[in-house]
């Protein structure tokens, strides 16, 4: 029942109800944007703070209605609960789930409320041509000897472990870190950077102080690697006696964190898992390890996970009080320019890294480099220019309801006292950054007529969200089908009719409804063929006639265009024998888009051992850090990423 409610009753204090009604406020005002939230995958989360027969209630709303009749039921039901933590708990439910984005605007984490940096940056476009990018390449001569590529595929093939010999230029690497300095090691993907850390890690543990018991944390970004680096780190302590466990989102439901970290001397992590532990007291304190490394630390940067944990580390440094520190090591195979236009502001680009990182010693190769050139890696690239359609009357009509969108929100509110808005940015990330930027202003708004600041806010992310959507459809357009981008629109209005469907919404569906046989009609006409496709039909036609055995990497730049493009391909006569599958992040906005552990590990094991698949549909989740050594053939279809990833795709 009602406990929280009882309490206040009995002690005629209500004020930690009182605390929840803004929290109730957000939560209504943020609806629209939580639809495709599927409610069974946060419920174990966070079903503590509801009634059991509202548990059942809910479940019962997503068998019979829809997921998004679910979440509606599951949003009145929070807001009526008298538990003080539901806050907090749907916080952790949403990180726990994948749901980042949402996670992200219901922030009600302590630096919640800061001032909103109001910068938006966007990489420069061509509105006539477009770039296509693929590089081809043999494998490595001597792929068995990195021990970067130890991989679950060896693991699980031979029960026995043959130690390899570290070639020169990685003792170099290590050797500021075997010195006991905090380290940044910068090396190309492919560098065997694991095995540095390998070396590092039984340096540390094999000379530690008398008295003193070593424990290790290895921090990875993303499941996949995750999945593949506690392997490898299994494989090479485990037959010296040392305990390796791992721990990340799809497995922490089943684990006592708190007993894994104390039992263990090597932990594989993903970064959320710690910054949960702390955020909830299960760890007090960083000083219970002894070295943490991070696998791409160039990610430590604004509210990242490594970043949380490294502000935690600061923060104990600066504490006269504080217990000894982990040392640090960070392991990229770029640093960086984030946004620097100079010399001058590259370098202090990197000094800020650093800084985050507490960093004493940057580790790049300068006595070895001959012997690292003989074992890189250096891919050819050739860049392929593709004329766009002619004309493309779907988008014209798209960019109508957007801007028809944009007047209405002018009408509920002035959108342009949060922010400003440029229709020449329909269908570009720069705008899906601004509709992010929009709804935090949205967020913390305030009027002094509660009730009309609790509509408007509603309204304005209802429209937010609507124009998100129109947004990602002309995405899809650009680089995939008509019928594509469609499919996607109606799918999103149907979620929205199934939840609470408001007067407001009712008219936008309308208002698409309307245009939709038209758009139907654009769909099916062969004129509107997509220009980029028939230039990737060629190249992937091409590289499976001259060899039927190529291993491809198809890296695009949603997860919509990744399920676009797999659908083009088997619906394609010239493509469909390729058999393609499709490798995503676990961190989603509806419930399709996401993986788990176990499919993104099934789908990796496919690729590398099943001879029917051959090529994998990416997105970015793909290149950090995964050791998919039989892929000789990249296609970047209009990915573009800053030097990091670059450098990263070309490993």
């Amino acid at each position: 029942g009602y406990t929280g409610l009882a309490e206040a009753i009995e002690n005629w204090d209500f004020s930690k109800l009182e605390k929840l009604e803004l929290h109730r406020q957000l939560l209504k005002r943020i609806e629209a944007t939580m639809l495709e939230i599927d409610p069974v995958a946060i419920m174990p989360y966070i079903n503590t703070c509801l009634i059991e027969r509202e548990c059942d209630e809910i479940l019962q709303v997503c068998e019979y209605r829809s997921k998004a009749a679910g979440i509606t039921k599951l949003i009145e039901c929070l807001c009526r609960s008298d538990k003080e933590n539901w806050p907090k708990s749907l916080q952790l439910a949403l990180d726990n789930a994948g749901y980042y984005n949402a996670s992200e605007l219901w922030n009600i984490r302590e630096d919640n409320g800061k001032g909103v940096d109001g910068e938006m940056t966007d990489a420069s476009e061509n509105y006539f041509e477009t770039m296509m990018t693929f590089s081809e390449e043999a494998e490595c001569d001597n792929l068995s000897e990195n021990l970067s590529s130890v991989s679950e595929r060896v693991y699980e093939s031979s029960s026995v472990y043959e130690l390899k010999k570290a070639r020169s230029y990685q003792t170099e690497l290590a050797q500021p870190a075997i010195d006991g300095k905090n380290t940044l090691i910068c090396a190309p993907t492919g560098s065997g950077k694991t095995f540095v850390a390998l070396l590092i890690c039984e340096h540390h543990l094999q000379n530690v102080p008398s008295g003193q018991k070593a424990k290790v944390v290895f921090l990875a970004t993303k499941v996949p690697v995750y999945e593949q680096q506690k392997n490898v780190f299994r494989q090479h302590f485990e037959r010296s006696g040392y305990s390796v466990q791992g721990i990340c989102g799809e497995t922490v439901a089943n684990i006592s964190v708190e007993n894994v970290i104390q039992d263990s001397d090597i932990i594989v992590l993903t970064p959320q898992i710690l910054v949960n532990s702390m955020e909830k007291g299960i760890l007090s304190s960083l000083s219970i390890f002894t070295l943490m490394i991070f696998d791409e630390c160039h990610n430590t940067t604004g509210n990242h996970p490594y970043n949380v944990l490294m502000t935690r580390y600061l923060d104990q440094k600066f504490d006269s009080s504080a217990n000894q520190l982990p040392q640090i090591v960070g392991l990229t195979a770029s640093v960086g320019v984030g946004n620097a236009k100079s010399i001058g502001e590259t370098v202090e680009h990197i000094c800020t890294l650093c800084s985050y990182l507490d960093i004493q010693a940057i580790s790049a190769v300068r006595e070895n480099k001959q012997d690292l050139q003989r074992f890189g890696n250096k891919p050819e690239t050739h860049v392929r220019w593709v004329k766009m359609r002619a004309q493309n009357h779907f988008a014209d009509i798209i960019s109508g309801l957007m801007s028809e969108t944009e007047v209405l929100m002018r009408k509920i509110y002035s959108v342009d006292t949060i922010s400003q808005i440029n229709k020449n940015y329909f269908g570009t990330q720069r705008y899906e950054h601004w509709i992010v930027f929009t709804q935090k202003r949205c967020r913390l708004l305030q009027l002094e007529d509660k009730e009309k600041e609790s509509n408007i806010c509603r309204d304005l992310f209802i429209c937010t969200e609507h124009l998100r959507k129109f947004n990602d459809a002309l995405i899809i357009s650009e680089d995939a089908r008509i019928e594509d981008a469609l499919a996607y629109l109606n799918e999103f209005f149907t979620n929205v009719k199934n939840g609470p469907y408001t007067e407001l919404e009712k008219q936008l569906t309308d208002k698409f409804q309307e245009k939709e046989p038209e758009l139907t009609a654009l769909s099916k006409d062969e004129s509107n063929e997509n220009p980029k496709l028939e230039e990737l039909a060629c190249i992937l036609d091409e590289a499976y006639r001259y060899n039927p055995e190529t291993r491809a990497i198809l890296f695009a730049k949603t997860r919509a265009l990744v399920a676009a493009l797999k659908k083009w391909i088997e619906a394609n006569p010239l493509l469909s024998h390729i058999k393609p599958d499709v490798l995503t992040g676990r961190g989603r906005r509806d419930d399709k888009t996401g993986m788990t552990l176990p499919m993104q590990k099934g789908v990796l094991d496919a690729f590398r051992n099943d001879k029917d698949i051959r090529l994998l549909i990416a997105t970015s989740v793909a290149d950090e850090g995964i050791d998919i050594t039989e892929c000789n053939l990249v296609v970047l279809y209009e990915y573009f990423g800053n030097v990091t990833k670059m450098i990263q795709v070309r490993g």
